[in-house]
């Protein structure tokens, strides 16, 4: 039996504003590129007027991590486009924007990407929830509702807003993916919470998931990146 191994990545870029004040989504992309991921999912990609819109700003992070941008705004205004970005090195094979708002909160939604690896097919989720408990519940049913009849490989990843351990929204999660090891990642220079998730089905997919320390990493975002190592089975 072959394994075919992946290095997933899961990143709250915070709109490229890092903790000096400066927005510099080069340096993002340069962290991103250092860590070699196959697939990323980033989350609060901020895109403004001129040459840093939506598809500019897609073609960058294309342009200087040698991945392909697979765009899922979420808040499309006309000087501001906003929300979730994957990044991958796998072929796409199929692709679903699920809409994940809640009446008076934030838009919010979740990428559905189909990738093709040696493999075959593994199903990626990008996600973002929101602030507020009772809309997280709702976005995780919806999301859950969604997955129900999936038969591929599963890999859920972002930023579920959930730190409380057996509370909240995970037991609903861990209902329908494994328990998983849960890195700190916020805030980035101290992570006391571990807003930031990865979890499979099969869990067995996951081998490990840890948090890069580095001090470019502090500085570019409040958010630490999880970094997840995912392991296929070729039958």
């Amino acid at each position: 039996m072959k394994r075919i191994r992946l290095r997933a990545l899961s990143f709250n870029i915070h709109g490229a504003l890092g903790r000096d004040g400066r927005r510099d989504l080069q340096r993002v992309a340069r962290i991103i590129r250092s860590l070699k991921p196959d697939i990323a999912a980033l989350q609060e990609v901020d895109s403004r007027p001129g040459p840093h819109s939506a598809v500019e700003q897609a073609r960058l992070l294309e342009a200087w991590t040698g991945l392909r941008a697979v765009s899922g705004p979420t808040l499309l205004q006309s000087d501001r486009h906003y929300g979730n970005l994957l990044l991958t090195a796998r072929p796409l094979l199929a692709l679903n924007r699920v809409d994940l708002s809640q009446p008076g909160r934030e838009p919010r939604g979740a990428i559905d990407a189909r990738l093709d690896t040696p493999a075959g097919p593994l199903r990626v989720i990008a996600t973002h929830l929101g602030l507020s408990l009772l809309e997280r519940h709702r976005q995780v049913r919806r999301l859950l509702d969604h997955l129900q009849d999936n038969t591929d490989p599963i890999l859920v990843m972002g930023d579920f807003n959930e730190w409380v351990p057996g509370l909240g929204i995970l037991p609903r999660i861990h209902r329908f993916f494994p328990k998983q090891t849960a890195p700190r990642t916020f805030p980035a220079r101290w992570p006391l919470l571990a807003l930031d998730r990865a979890w499979c089905r099969p869990g067995s997919l996951i081998e490990s998931l840890h948090t890069p320390d580095q001090p470019a990493i502090w500085q570019a975002s409040d958010h630490r990146p999880l970094l997840a190592h995912i392991r296929i089975f070729d039958e």
